[in-house]
């Protein structure tokens, strides 16, 4: 060790004489300088911040500075590397420590020191930027910045390992430079070539260099990528020895070539080892560990046990959703996984890819008087895509039923012998993919009792699968939304309760909106329900009181006569923002925050509900009016009325009333729980969709059904708010920052490097 130490110092000594050291250095810093600099009077401004420190060096759709760098970091080692052997073979030094008492492999290890002292002093450059940062970042994220730096140091070891390599192929430092130049160039952008064929797919992002360092610079530090750095840097230092000890004595072909080929395996089958899914160990260093999936998606895999999950995307070439799930994106499509796989290794994963219509197209092909043959082989023209690796229309359908998924990409997941289907999204929604809320119902749904909610239809009601204002559609059963329950673990159904009975174990029973009585027979039937403890939602409308009075009786509660209106000036008086009462909490403490910031819900068209106490259901308000601005208003009145008045003496009562109502008893070891509602609108399409006034009602709607399904859907994968949010940054410390590195630092590093070049040329 001591003489791989001495021959190291002396390297490092022989780098820093030279000007290519200190010039590499300072434009590295300029480089980073002027992205930084020229972001942070923005920072300065303020701003609805979070993951500041994220933002700044890892996020490549951000500032980035880390992140970015690592695509040109290997333009900087070839010109280090480039003489540190070669130079002792032009020179014929070689021979002299061929003589010495000195190992060839002390010599390559001495070198190799050298260099990383040298990715050191790049490593120092790179940290200048994140203390700066750390200053005026409050709560600045440490480990995840830590583990950035220490992905990028492995990255320079492995390009100054090629180089050393390389280095030793020639006696020509300027070729040693180029090769090394075209070697690491190759390595950077292998991983994007041949991505959309199976066959050389995993081979080719193998070699990609950068593509782990990114991966670990997210703040997930994993033993596979730096296992592989570790491997290549060894293969090719053993390359090094290698080589030059064949310089001395006289092998064959085949024994030289054989030696090449046992370093090679063997660091490859480290590698490969170290790859398995089973051997990786991670540490998720962000603060907010934003790369592990929350305790409840880890509680959902430890239940699945042993038993392997398979997970199927099936893939439609005829719709936009395939150009997300191409094959050349599937190397990006299985690390969305890794998380999962983390805690479950035997997920498995398949792609099916398949051509066939969707929504719309027989209409429009018919009007440009094509066949959907004709349509599909112009398609796969356009696109350059080989038919034979899409199933036709007829062997997609024997495998799979894929109707009322308009033709999307989706993923069915198998546990078991049980299925269910994880869906992708289209705009405008934000993200394509599933998020963890959307993927945890999927994989709960295969182990437990799905939760149904069903619809009756009787008496003109709300339809859950119409897009219409007043409809349920975009709550209930839109396929294209990721917040509708059908995507949030719920089993839909709709039931006709003139004709048939209710099932027993169901979520809820919702009835929405009757407008026409129901017979005695639906009502008994609804009475059986009730008496047997299931879960009940009825929403009824202002005018509908002689409809659902009727079935309210049995509960103690009564919708008055009337309607609620309330004073504003923007809005129409009979559209009722009511706030959060006590009862909401008590019925999800998840609204105690928007309970105490008395958050509103929009309701267009209410009735006042009164209960009677003591009776066999416990009875509280989870929405009332405003006492100020309300009133029960008897009889008809216009709503676009330029005042409306209170009429005391034609019945019309000020003060807070009840909007909805929450009711439990205890029914053998079950809670039964039912909620009444005066407006059946406050999760209809159109309020779910209003956007001129901010409203709870999409939120408290899904808190409902949660209540109704005893916390099991939907999932909540709820993270902590990140801590660095807000920046000290003023103007002056603006001005500061520019300064100092702009000019003080660089000057200083200029300053250095010429003195000491100096002092050399002088001895």
């Amino acid at each position: 060790m001591k003489k791989i130490l001495q021959i190291a110092r002396l390297e490092l000594s022989l780098l820093f004489y030279s000007p290519i050291a200190w010039l590499l250095m300072l434009t590295l810093f300029v480089q980073m300088s002027i992205g930084f600099t020229e972001a942070i009077p923005e920072l300065a401004k303020g701003g609805n911040f979070s993951f500041l420190t994220r933002d700044l060096f890892t996020n490549p759709n951000a500032l980035g500075l880390l992140i970015k760098i690592l695509d040109s970091l290997y333009l900087y080692i070839p010109l280090i590397t480039m003489g540190i052997i070669s130079r002792e073979i032009s020179s014929g030094s070689i021979k002299l420590l061929y003589s010495s008492p000195v190992r060839l492999s002390q010599v390559v290890y001495g070198k190799f020191v050298a260099m990383l002292a040298y990715n050191l002093f790049i490593i120092g450059i790179l940290t200048l930027f994140v203390l700066a940062a750390a200053v005026f970042v409050p709560h600045f994220d440490y480990p995840h910045i830590l583990v950035a730096l220490f992905a990028i140091f492995l990255l320079l070891n492995a390009y100054s390992a090629i180089g050393i390599f390389v280095s030793g192929l020639t006696t020509y430092q300027a070729v040693a430079a180029i090769s090394t130049f075209v070697l690491l160039a190759f390595m950077n952008y292998i991983g994007k070539v041949g991505q959309d064929l199976d066959v050389i797919r995993d081979l080719t992002y193998s070699l990609s260099m950068p593509s782990r360092a990114a991966r670990m610079m997210a703040g997930l530090l994993n033993t596979r990528d730096v296992v592989y750095y570790l491997a290549i840097s060894g293969i090719f230092l053993a390359f090094t020895i290698t080589k030059l000890e064949l310089e001395r004595v006289s092998k064959s072909v085949l024994q030289q070539v054989s030696r090449y080929a046992l370093i090679l395996v063997l660091g490859l089958t480290v590698t490969y080892v170290s790859s398995r899914q089973p051997m990786i160990a991670y540490y998720d260093a962000t603060d907010t560990k934003e790369n592990t999936i929350t305790a409840t998606s880890q509680e959902i895999l430890k239940k699945m046990g042993d038993e392997p999950v398979e997970i199927t995307a099936y893939i439609n070439a005829m719709e936009g959703s395939y150009w997300s799930m191409t094959p050349a994106l599937r190397i990006s499509n299985i690390s969305r996984w890794e998380s999962y796989l983390r805690f479950k290794p035997n997920i498995n994963l398949k792609w099916v890819y398949y051509y066939d219509s969707i929504p719309g197209m027989t209409a429009a092909l018919a009007e440009n008087h094509k066949t959907f043959n004709e349509a599909y082989v112009q398609l796969a023209k356009m696109q350059k895509l080989n038919l034979r690796d899409f199933l036709r229309p007829e062997q997609i359908r024997k495998q799979i039923d894929l109707n009322g998924e308009n033709g999307r990409a989706v993923m069915q997941l198998k546990y078991k012998g049980k299925t269910t289907f994880l869906r992708t999204f289209p705009p405008p929604d934000q993200g394509f993919w599933p998020k963890e809320e959307e993927t945890g119902a999927a994989l709960k749904r295969l182990i437990q009792p799905i939760p149904k909610i069903i619809f009756a239809t009787d008496g003109y009601q709300r339809s859950i699968d119409k897009l219409g204002d007043r409809d349920y559609k975009t709550l209930v059963n839109d396929k294209l939304s990721r917040a509708s329950m059908i995507n949030q673990g719920f089993d839909i159904d709709t039931i006709a309760l003139e004709h048939a009975e209710i099932p027993a174990n169901i979520a809820v029973l919702v009835i929405g909106d009757p407008k026409v009585a129901y017979s005695a027979a639906a009502k008994a039937r609804l009475q059986k329900y009730i008496e047997a403890g299931g879960n009940l939602m009825i929403a009824g409308e202002p005018g509908k009181q002689s409809v659902v009075n009727p079935l309210l009786e049995s509960l103690g509660v009564k919708m008055l006569d009337g309607t609620i209106v309330q004073h504003s000036r923007d809005f129409a008086y009979d559209l009722v923002t009511p706030v959060l009462a006590a009862g909401s909490v008590a019925m999800d403490h998840r609204l105690q925050p928007f309970f105490q910031q008395r958050l509103i819900l929009s309701m267009p068209g209410v009735a006042a509900l009164s209960y009677e106490e003591g009776g066999a259901f416990d009875i509280h308000p989870l929405l009332t009016s405003d006492p100020q601005t309300s009133w029960i208003k008897q009889g008809k009145f216009a709503v676009d009325s330029a005042a409306l008045k209170i009429n005391e003496k034609a019945g019309d009562q000020p003060g807070s009333f009840p909007a909805a109502l929450m009711l439990t008893r205890q029914i053998k070891s079950k809670e039964q729980r039912i909620i009444v509602s005066g407006d059946a609108d406050f999760f209809s399409n159109a309020e779910l969709a209003r956007s001129n006034m901010g409203t709870l009602n999409h939120y408290f709607a899904m808190r409902i059904l949660s209540w109704f399904s005893y916390g099991e859907f939907p999932v909540e994968a709820i993270r902590p708010f990140s801590k660095d949010n807000s920046t000290t940054l003023s103007k002056s410390s603006v001005k500061v920052i520019q300064v100092l590195y702009y000019g003080i630092i660089p000057g200083i590093m200029f300053l250095a490097g010429l003195m000491i070049l100096i002092r050399r040329k002088r001895k």
